[in-house]
């Protein structure tokens, strides 16, 4: 006990749960959309349609809210910033189950986008200024939070789907937990910064900073991915419940288990990052995904198979994000204007392929569903063999 209290009192550790605790919150606040979407509709006399506009609203708060988090974290105390932002979430969060038209809706769901956006920028940036080149292992610690987070907020709202109104206790829930979160971090002391540690010598030179071919390719490889991984843990309850694949309660379970298997990757993927490398790491990864989904249009009508494939893509989405973003900024200095660009495929993927999913949904069907996310993977494919060369043409050209 008296180990674990001195490790718990060294700064570095207090940020970094500090950090691990905001995103667990953002990772309950994402997932707890999906299987709630039906209640929503219900709430503002609104279309299954327009639900997807709520991703298209929450993903371009996100995106103002990266692109603010670049300016905000070069030049204000991080721990401040972060703070505040996730507290207005949770504020945000607890409004949102009595919204009384779509138009309130959306506009509540941008707000809190925006300030999920400074808080994503925020807690990604600061986790990487501390721990500098040995952040792998800590970074998917970090997206192992957001998975835990969203298995379980769909374990929430099953809890009581049945019941009239139930789901708005479960955004009070959620909104109170996001708001301790932001005032502890808002107390911790030390926020770390872009500089890096003197070491002295000539051997200490620091990186340089990321060069911007890098940059864009990083934030599309993220766009492509975060889309995929949106739309299917956003409509898949959806899709089996259109389908008659499941009832409503079972369809909020098979929600939880994707996010379940999810976060079971990420806790898998923390110590794998201290051995492996990025690239062989993301290459698995993204050829387990397609296979899921081609699983899925195999056997199109097939409860049971909808469930392998759902486990499946949720296993291995899960080292994609943080493999990705280390791999950009591996020897490279990273600040947080070039950390709001790659983020910013985060943003924008997140606000596309949920939008499009629930247009094509109500125009063909929800079978379009996993067309949409099979196609968005194989182009993370081509973006993640984009993002290699932009890298490797980038140290050809510094030696």
């Amino acid at each position: 006990m008296n180990k674990i209290a001195g490790l718990l009192r060294q700064a570095p550790v207090r940020r970094t749960l500090g950090y691990y605790w905001l995103i667990l919150c953002l990772g309950l606040n994402t997932a707890v959309l999906g299987p709630t979407l039906p209640a929503l509709a219900a709430q503002t006399r609104s279309s299954l349609g327009d639900m997807g506009l709520l991703f298209l609203a929450g993903a371009l708060g996100a995106t103002l809210g990266t692109l603010l988090g670049g300016r905000l974290f070069d030049r204000l105390r991080g721990h401040v910033v972060l703070g505040l932002a996730q507290a207005a979430a949770g504020l945000l969060m607890m409004c949102i189950p009595f919204a009384p038209a779509l138009v309130w809706l959306l506009g509540l769901l941008a707000a809190k986008g925006l300030m999920d956006g400074i808080t994503n920028n925020g807690a990604n940036t600061l986790l990487v200024w501390t721990h500098r080149e040995k952040v792998s292992p800590y970074m998917n610690g970090l997206h192992f939070s957001f998975g835990l987070g969203a298995f379980l907020s769909p374990l929430l709202v099953a809890q009581g789907v049945d019941i009239p109104g139930a789901y708005r206790w479960v955004y009070i829930g959620l909104g109170i937990v996001t708001i301790l979160a932001g005032v502890r971090v808002l107390t911790m002391a030390g926020s770390p910064n872009s500089a890096p540690p003197e070491h002295g010598g000539a051997a200490a030179a620091p990186p340089r900073s990321i060069p911007y071919s890098v940059v864009l390719m990083a934030a599309l490889f993220l766009f492509f991915y975060v889309g995929a991984e949106i739309a299917f843990g956003g409509w898949v309850f959806t899709y089996a419940v259109e389908l008659g694949l499941a009832a409503p309660a079972q369809a909020a379970y098979l929600t939880s288990g994707f996010w379940l298997a999810f976060t079971v990757g990420r806790l898998f993927s923390v110590p794998l990052a201290a051995r492996i490398a990025p690239r062989p790491m993301i290459t698995a990864a993204l050829l387990g995904c397609v296979l899921s989904m081609g699983l899925v249009l195999v056997f199109a009508d097939s409860a049971p198979l909808l469930w392998i494939a759902a486990l499946g893509t949720g296993f291995c989405m899960a080292p994609v994000y943080p493999s990705g973003f280390t791999l950009a900024v591996q020897g490279l200095t990273l600040t947080a204007r070039a950390s709001a660009v790659i983020l910013l495929g985060d943003s924008f993927g997140g606000m596309v392929l949920p939008w499009l999913v629930g247009q094509v949904l109500e125009a063909v069907g929800p079978r379009a569903l996993v067309y949409l996310v099979l196609v968005s993977l194989l182009c993370d494919a081509l973006a993640f063999v984009g993002l290699l060369r932009a890298r490797a043409a980038s140290f050809r050209s510094s030696n």
